[in-house]
């Protein structure tokens, strides 16, 4: 500071020597993986009226803190241990450690670049906590500088409740198994078995028990629930995993004193790989035939012959590596590929892929122009039919996997079908699947890689011919053809799973080998330089419009918007809200205008409707008033005198939170809300997303706000809409202030540091 603040000729005099020290700090970012360690793994109940039940009074705490986008590479983190403990009603805090310290155990961690992310911290808990106490705990990420003496410190995370009781059975023991292997301390695990084969396990008393135990209940961390609790002093379980990779099994047991169980051990164990693709397509090719991808072998690669097909940049992977970086050049990305389908197009192999009469998979992404017909996206040549039927079916409005009854002109194809739950979207992305496990004989159908239905299999017969993409055989003849855009087929010899078929379609493993999901841009809108009635997408290949109604208007800038009306999609969804989308807005809200609003006024950015209400949505919700007040500015931006005064004009604003999820008019939607009470006035970027295979909403500013939460998608009925919600069939909601950029993904960004290098900070 200079000697007198007030005098400019003071900032002038320092000495010649003077240094202006400035110390960059990665931002901290809320940790990830919090919890209570159990095992090979952590306990974390988020419910207060249900805590984990922990037997020992000393436990060990876990986190993995965490930068923003961009801080890794300088990042020394060091994770903040927070424990309070419930007296009556009130919480306060635990009894600090021996140590006097709430920070871990081990110092600072550095990012790992070939782990790509933090070691996990872990926080000794060496004061005994009192049995029977209700306590909570939430970790911080501090991130330091000034030779580790300062730090910027995160928010929270969530609260993990549990209670400890020192008499509860203990973590059981878990021995003696078959097919599969518990992995061995310090991380080596053996895989075995395959998704769908079963192997068991024997659960007993933990080390040190000395309650009788009576029974076990167990699930895997891909389950939803506990089995029912199983009798015994032990009990072998069998246990059947959905997928290979590395799992968790979740084990806890009861005795007569504690019938609702006590603590819970959790191993690791590791599924071996399915029967991989045995025939996959990517369409990315410059020219000539498809690929097959399954193999490297020429020789037993089922390619792709184009018939009329052409080959368009909307590939559903969007920007991919064309070529991988060497040690002098970067990598060179482009835009993926996909099949595009007009008229009579079509692709296929030169002799049959799949033996029908075993069981099969397959698989699509489809994107379809128009509907009005009967539209399939493969099948498999018979002589008078394909043996499955994998498109659209027009009589329900709907997707549909069906299977011919025989190979015979007067063949059935409905005894054999499953029609998907919701109406069918033109010009979206969505994901098809079809199962047929013969063993089991049971047909089931997903889209966007969730289950639509099953249906009995009542018959099954080898079909030939070669795998047809975009027409089907029927009657004899080659029909249904598909007008569109194909793209990431893929068939496998084996019945795959509900939950390898939810992988299937996140499309994970996005550009340069994240394990992030593929996202690809289908609508950027920007109305900067624009002018008139209508604002078109000149930046992404899908040639959006936006018709700008009452109460909208462009000034060459942004969207303006008075409070009145707004704008909507009218050419097409843009997003298949039952799939995985994200989107993302940069808005202005005028908190002066909102000011008069009654409190829980929800003024809606960007969403999309249903029939009667919201599909979903990005707003603002008006939660009281800004007592402080804010300068009035004219027109220029500068502040308006009141000449009564003589001082500045003030005036009342709104105060409110951001939310992502669904806008409805009784409040019931369920929605994610920003952490910080909403910035007004000024302009934010808000982005939502929609993890369909998981069922969860998420909302960003600069990082993620609150948690990942539960959602259920509705279809869409329309397209996107601006600055107005719909609800209760008419038009409500509406914005006053403006809108300066609207872009919309399929897929969900997986989290903080994808939402950056995809939309941004």
């Amino acid at each position: 500071m200079a000697k007198d603040e007030k005098d400019t000729v003071s900032w002038k005099r320092f000495d010649d020597d003077a240094v202006l020290s400035v110390d960059y700090v990665s931002k901290p970012a809320t940790p990830t993986a919090y919890g209570i360690r159990a095992g090979a793994s952590r306990l974390c109940s988020t419910s207060e009226s249900s805590p984990s039940v922990i037997t020992d009074p000393k436990p060990d705490f876990l986190a993995t803190p965490e930068t923003a986008s961009g801080g890794e590479a300088e990042g020394r983190l060091r994770a903040y241990f927070d424990v309070d403990v419930k007296n009556g009603s009130t919480w306060s805090d635990a009894p600090e450690p021996s140590t006097g310290s709430l920070k871990p155990t081990s110092g600072y961690v550095a990012y790992s670049s070939s782990l790509k992310n933090f070691p996990a911290q872990t926080k000794d808990w060496d004061t005994p906590l009192v049995d029977g106490k209700l306590y909570r705990y939430s970790a911080y990420t501090r991130s330091l500088y000034n030779s580790d003496k300062s730090y910027l410190g995160s928010g929270p995370s969530p609260f993990c409740y549990f209670t400890v009781d020192s008499k509860a059975p203990k973590k059981p023991s878990v021995t003696s198994w078959t097919v599969y292997s518990e992995c061995v301390s310090g991380g080596a695990c053996a895989p075995g078995g395959a998704p769908g084969k079963s192997g068991t396990v024997l659960f007993g008393p933990g080390s040190g028990e000395t309650s009788a135990n009576n029974g076990y209940r167990y699930r895997l961390s891909t389950d939803a629930a506990w089995s029912a609790w199983e009798s015994g002093a032990t009990y072998r379980a069998t246990i059947t995993p959905s997928s290979s990779g590395t799992k968790l099994l979740h084990v806890q047991a009861k005795s007569a004193a504690y019938p609702l169980g006590g603590d819970e051990q959790i191993v690791r164990f590791l599924v071996s790989e399915g029967p991989a693709a045995i025939g996959r397509w990517s369409f990315d090719e410059a020219s000539g035939v498809a690929v097959d991808l399954s193999t490297t072998d020429p020789a037993h690669r089922d390619n792709l012959t184009l018939s009329g097909a052409t080959r368009s940049p909307n590939g559903r992977r969007g920007e991919i590596v064309k070529q991988a970086a060497t040690e002098t050049q970067p990598a060179v990305r482009g835009a993926d590929q996909a099949l595009k389908l007009t008229g009579a197009a079509y692709a296929a192999t030169a002799k049959p892929v799949l033996e029908t009469a075993a069981s099969y998979t397959v698989a699509a992404w489809a994107k379809l122009d128009q509907t009005g017909r009967n539209v399939t996206v493969m099948g498999q040549d018979g002589t008078h039919y394909s043996p499955f039927f994998l498109g659209y079916c027009d009589s329900v409005k709907t997707w549909c996997a069906r299977l011919a009854d025989a190979d015979a002109a007067s063949t059935s194809l409905d005894n054999q079908r499953v029609n998907g739950k919701d109406p069918a979207q033109t010009k979206v992305w969505t994901h098809l699947a079809a199962v047929a496990d013969h063993d089991k004989n049971l047909l089931s159908f997903y889209v966007n890689g969730r289950l639509q239905g099953t249906k009995a299999i009542t018959s099954n017969w080898p079909a030939p011919g070669p795998l047809q993409i975009g027409r089907v055989k029927h009657k004899g003849v080659y029909t249904d053809h598909f007008t569109g855009e194909i793209d990431e087929v893929a068939v496998w010899q084996a019945a795959k799973s509900g939950e390898e078929i939810a992988t299937e379609a996140r499309l994970l493993d996005g550009p340069d080998g994240s394990g992030m999901p593929h996202l690809e841009l289908v609508a950027d809108l920007n109305p900067s330089g624009a002018s008139g009635t209508v604002l078109k997408d000149t930046t992404s290949n899908y040639g959006a419009s936006l018709t700008l109604g009452t109460g909208a208007s462009l000034n060459g800038d942004s969207i303006v918007l008075t409070g009145t009306g707004g704008a909507e999609f009218t050419d097409s969804a843009l997003v298949d809200a039952t799939g995985s989308f994200t989107v993302a807005a940069e808005a202005v809200v005028d908190g002066a205008a909102l000011a008069s609003k009654p409190d829980g006024y929800k003024a809606q950015i960007l969403g999309q409707r249903t029939a009667t209400g919201s599909s979903w949505g990005l707003w603002f919700e008006k939660t009281g008033l800004d007592s402080t007040g804010h300068e009035v500015l004219d027109e220029n931006g500068d502040p308006v005198i009141d000449e009564a005064t003589g001082e500045p004009k003030s005036e009342t604003w709104a105060l409110g939170r951001w939310h992502f999820g669904r806008l409805t008019a009784d409040g019931s939607g369920v929605s994610v809300r920003s952490d910080e009470s909403a910035v007004l006035g000024t302009e934010v970027g808000l982005v939502g997303s929609y993890d369909a295979q998981a069922q969860q909403i998420s909302l960003y500013l600069v990082d993620r706000q609150g948690v990942p939460t539960e959602f259920t998608a509705a279809a869409a009925t329309g397209g996107p809409a601006v600055g107005k919600g719909w609800l209760n069939s008419a038009w409500g909601s509406q914005l006053p202030g403006r809108v300066d950029r609207i872009r919309l993904w399929a897929g969900a960004v997986h989290n903080a540091h994808q939402k950056t290098e995809v939309v941004g900070d």
